[in-house]
Parts: C-alpha cells; structure tokens; sequence
C-alpha cells in the first residue's frame, strides 16, 4: 500500500521501565466507572441529544449503577448548561451520584463550570489542556512551559472557585494528548498541577491519562501508565483514570492493561460512542470482567432494554456483532456451534458448576437475552444439533438422533432454497407438516387387538384415497400387527427399524410423541412421528406417517 513512508510512531516510550504489571493475569476489583456518554458521546453525534433526551439517558446511567457521571462541558452550549442546572435544580442527582463537569483553563470558561454546579452536593470539575508534541509545536505553538502555564493557571483559578463554593468539588487535570506526551513532561505537569492542589487521602485529586489518539500497542500505553504511577506526586492521594479512545481498536486492551498498570479508573461510554472511532466501551470490559468471576458493581442485566434507549436518545445504531450487546453475538448458525452449545447445556443439567459452555463465554440469560430466542439461530448453515435443541427446549419434542439429522437437512434445504433464516416456530410447523400424523397416501381408520399367548391379533381397517381394506394380520406386537397389516394391504415391502416414544410436557393436556424409523427394499430410511394422547395411537400414526413418506417418493 503505498503512502506508508510518510508515517512513523507518534508515542514516547518512558524512559524507565516499571513492568510489574505484566506478571498479573488479570484486575483484581473493579475500576470507579465514571460515564462520559453525556459528553464525549454526545458531542460525537451528529444530532446532539436534546436536554428531555439528556435527562433519560442520565436516569438510564444511575440505573445501570454509574457513582460519577460527567454529564458536559456547561459553557460549551446553553443546552449543556441547562442541563447541568436541571439535574440539580430538579433534584434529580441521587446523594451517591456525583456529576463531573469539563473545561479549559480559561477565566471565563471555568467561571461558567462553577455557576453551572452551583447547589449540587458533590461535583468533580474536570480541568484539561493538551501536552503533546504535535500539539505544542503545530496548534498552540507554545513552549514546554507555556503549556505549563496554562495548566497552572486554571488550576490555580479552580481553586479560588473551590474555597466559594458550597458543595464538596473534587479536582481532576487531563494532559490531553498524552499518548503523545513525552511520559517525562506529562509527570512534570501533572505535578505542578498537583502541588497547587495539594490532595489528601480524605479530598483525592484525579489525574487522567487519556488515549486522546491511538499511537500504539496496547503494552505501550501500560507502560506509560506504570511510569506515572511510580512519578506522581501525592500518590497516596491521588485517583489515576483513564480515558481510552480507539482508534486503533484498543481500547478494551489499553484499559485493562491499564489498569493492571497502576489505574484506578476509568472513563468512557456505554457500547464505546465517542468522537473518532469512540471510546472505551464499558458494557465490554464490565463483562469482560464478570467473565472472569469479577462483580463489575454495574447492572447490565437488562442490556436489550439498555440497547433500546441508547438507540432512541443517540439516533445510532448497536451493532449486530458488538461483543455482548450485539444482537447476533450469542448467535450459533453454525451446525458445529449448534451441537457443541446444545451438548454444553445438557452437561450442565442438574449441576451447580463453572459456566464453561462452548462458544459462549458468558450465560446469556445473565444479559437479559433468551436462548430459544437468541442463542440457536436457524438457517441454510445449521445442523442437526441446533435444530433437535430448539425441538426439544422448546417444543419438547425430542427426536432420535438419526431423525434429528434427517429432519435437520429438511429444515436446512428449505432454508437454503428461500435464502433466509427460519424462526423455531417455522421449523416446528414444518415438522409437524412434512412428518407428524400423515394420512396422504394411506391411513389407519379403526384396529382391535386379541392377544394369544406369545402373539396378538389384529384386525386392522387401512384406508386409501381409492379404497379400504379389512386386514388381519399377527406379529410379537401390536406395532408389529399393524406394520404386517398395511404391507398386505397395500403389496409393499420395508423393515421395521425403530421405535421410540415418550410424554409431551409443558402442555395442558397429557400427549405422547412416537418416532418410528423404517427402511425400505432399496435401502433408504423414513422417519415418522405419531403425536396422540393414547400412547398406542400415537405409535400407529408414527409408522404410518413413515409409510406416507416412503410411498411419496415410489
């Protein structure tokens, strides 16, 4: 590909090395979330969210469990700032909630954040300025210490607000751009920032080390998260977050890595909204997490209700293969996938053990998603195992494995045939069209039984579109008589192959399901199914809805 020489790495690696981290396997407790769907998402959407459309999405966050929630950047717009003063001024905050407001290290700006905050309990304002290299020297033209500067003085003003407000304010500073950042002047202006500050342990400062643009590998980016852990001054008092964007698809792997690397937070949005590419999706690494047995403390146990009002407010659409909230990805079309999922649910019956079911690596249900629904997904691609599971868990059918395959390549051709995907209760009309309680060719009107000794006896009335016959016939059983019967009957011959029979549950009257399999004088098999609440009935009308099919392709 051509143009690839006008490129080269835009990141600084530190220039120590604190690679502790890498000996973890994984977090041991989850980060402080902070959502910044209300502002980094929403300034990433073409229609910004209206303040009625705010104030749902707020209400959706404190569901879900969000305890910091930056809910904008007030002098940015008067739709932001009246939405900060609704949210406090209807009381709509809950007391464990703190909302987190942006802005730039400019007089009137920050002037603006504080009236913006004015009457709420707890707030964290958010100071930032950029440090980068490509931004000093292309955008700013400043000086190392002009950057400083500047980051001193909001932070100096900051505090001046801070000693006249009333509610309790809490400090974060950005060196945005940092993955561009020199790691050693990132920590010098993070400091001098925190030496204004002077945090405790009882009022922490934040400082947030944010992927403003993707550079580099994931590794890297822990690594300059590691050396700001060993560097900051006040360590004790001071809350490291991140803020990942992902540019470079990363932004799962930049966080957790992150964190493993001396983060205490994280910042992003619900299903990774944000400018660019986006952000961090939090959905992702809080389950990634609760598949690693870690209590996320946020609720995504309702996720297609979540979908459904980020859709509404956002006007943006959740991908189908999103990881976790995609409406396809607990999807199994997959004829192998199906009968691995269907033997893992089996094994798992009556067993109170670990979730290790194949190709899914968390309960769907925990999600709010629905197996029948949402896991067995039928289509030209499907097997025999996916499609007896959704016979058997859902219409308690459950077919013999031989007919399991048979009725499985059915089900597939006609898939294939109409290029769609078929819902479970199209298959289950087609089993019970194409194979269950056939009379076309044949039927059975009317049988009585005699049992003599080791026979029985049977007078059998067989009925076809043309004529009815009287038959008697005898066998070791009463599907053996009646078998006899019809071949006499109508001057046919097969084998008797198999039969197998059980109650129908889950329905409001008792049935019974009957298979039988035969094989006809060329050799090839048909299966059917008798559906009948006599036992007995039911077995007749399984052999000859197997009869029907066998006399469809004479």
């Amino acid at each position: 590909m051509k143009g690839y020489q006008k490129y080269e790495k835009q990141f600084f690696s530190p220039s120590e090395i604190y690679s502790d981290w890498v000996k973890k396997e994984y977090v041991e407790k989850p980060p402080i979330w902070c959502s910044v769907d209300l502002r980094d998402g929403n300034q990433a959407l073409i229609i910004p969210m209206s303040l009625e459309e705010k104030l749902e999405f707020f209400k959706l966050l404190v569901k879900v469990g969000f305890k910091e929630i930056e809910v904008g950047f007030p002098a940015a717009s008067d739709t932001e700032y009246e939405f900060c003063r609704a949210l406090i001024e209807r009381d709509l905050i809950p007391d464990d909630v703190t909302i987190q407001v942006l802005t730039q290290s400019r007089e009137h700006i920050i002037a603006k954040t504080f009236e913006a905050i004015k009457g709420a309990k707890h707030a964290v304002v958010h100071l930032y300025n950029s440090t980068s290299v490509a931004q000093r020297e292309q955008v700013f033209r400043r000086s190392k210490q002009q950057i400083i500067d500047i980051a001193t003085f909001g932070a100096r003003l900051c505090l001046d607000y801070k000693r006249k407000a009333e509610g309790r304010i809490t400090f974060e500073y950005s060196p945005e751009s940092f993955t561009g950042t020199e790691p050693e002047f990132a920590a010098e202006i993070c400091n001098e920032v925190l030496k204004i500050w002077k945090p405790t342990p009882e009022d922490k400062a934040i400082i947030n080390l944010p992927v403003t643009v993707s550079h580099s590998m994931p590794h890297i980016y822990a690594n300059q998260v590691a050396y700001m852990d060993k560097k900051l001054l006040y360590r004790d008092s001071v809350i490291i977050s991140l803020h990942p964007h992902n540019d470079r698809g990363c932004a799962v792997a930049d966080s957790e890595m992150g964190l493993l690397a001396g983060g205490d937070r994280i910042e992003g949005t619900l299903f990774g909204n944000g400018e660019r590419t986006g952000n961090v999706d939090i959905i992702t690494l809080a389950l990634n997490m609760y598949s690693q047995g870690i209590d996320p403390c946020l609720d995504f146990s309702n996720l297609p209700e979540i979908t459904r009002v980020y859709e509404k407010v956002t006007r943006m659409h959740v991908y189908e293969r999103m990881p976790y909230s995609g409406a396809l990805v607990f999807a199994a079309f997959s004829g192998s996938h199906q009968d691995a999922i269907a033997k893992g649910m089996k094994f798992r019956e009556g067993k109170d053990i670990p979730w290790t079911v194949p190709y899914l690596p968390i309960d769907p249900t925990d999600v709010g998603r629905v197996y029948e629904a949402d896991v067995i997904r039928i289509n030209s691609q499907s097997g025999k195992g996916g499609i007896g599971y959704i016979m058997e868990t859902q219409f308690k059918l459950n077919l013999p494995p031989k007919m399991r395959e048979a009725f499985g390549y059915h089900v597939k051709g006609i898939s294939d045939r109409g290029h769609r995907e078929l819902s479970p209760t199209e298959v289950y009309d087609i089993f019970m069209r194409d194979f269950v309680n056939l009379t076309d060719k044949v039927s059975v009107k009317r049988t009585q039984f005699i049992e003599l000794g080791g026979s029985i006896e049977a007078a059998v009335e067989i009925a076809t579109p043309s004529e009815v016959h009287e038959v008697r016939s005898s066998g070791n059983g009463r599907l053996d008589c009646v078998s006899g019967a019809i071949k006499t009957a109508l001057g046919i011959e097969y084998t008797l192959e198999g039969y197998t029979q059980h109650a129908i549950d889950g329905t409001t009257s008792a049935k019974a399901a009957s298979y039988v399999s035969i094989v006809s004088e060329d050799g090839r098999t048909y299966f059917g199914c008798g559906i009948d609440s006599d036992i007995g009935s039911s077995s007749v009308k399984a052999l000859v809805s197997a009869v029907n099919l066998m006399l469809a392709e004479a």
